[in-house]
């Protein structure tokens, strides 16, 4: 361990354990955020099934909000291949919106919650990546 004084006399002291702790809590961080975002195989595929059956029938295979249940609807369904909206929303609101329908943000009651995704959260993240995969789409 190395120290030294400062110009104003005060003792610094330099740990190598101190720095390989610092840097193990800063990579820890960000091996934690990077965790949180993965979606294993088996909740992919629950969310793809979710989307075909619960999701694509107003807002459409293709996320532009033309499913066959959304014809009727207004407001029409978002059209989920806009960036601008795309851009406009966090990861987080799109899965409030996913859980508690869109009276949990404001928006329509039309949109449908579905609470028993609640308990389902890495679902939710997989349905949310299915909706952030269609930015941009044409």
């Amino acid at each position: 361990m190395r120290s030294w004084k400062t110009p104003k006399g005060r003792q610094v002291v330099r740990s190598r354990v101190l720095a390989a702790a610092l840097a193990g809590a800063w990579l820890g961080c960000g091996v934690a955020a990077w965790a949180a975002d993965q979606v294993s195989e088996a909740a992919m595929k629950e969310a793809k099934e979710i989307w075909q059956t619960r999701c694509a029938t107003c807002h459409g295979q293709g996320g532009k909000g033309d499913g066959p249940a959304g014809a009727a609807l207004n407001p029409k369904p978002r059209d989920f291949t806009s960036e601008e909206w795309q851009k406009s929303v966090t990861d987080d609101h799109i899965q409030k919106i996913i859980v508690g329908g869109g009276q949990a943000v404001g928006k329509s009651p039309l949109m449908a919650a579905n609470p028993d995704l609640a308990s389902k959260p890495e679902v939710v993240r997989g349905l949310t990546k299915i909706v952030r995969e269609l930015a941009g789409k044409k």
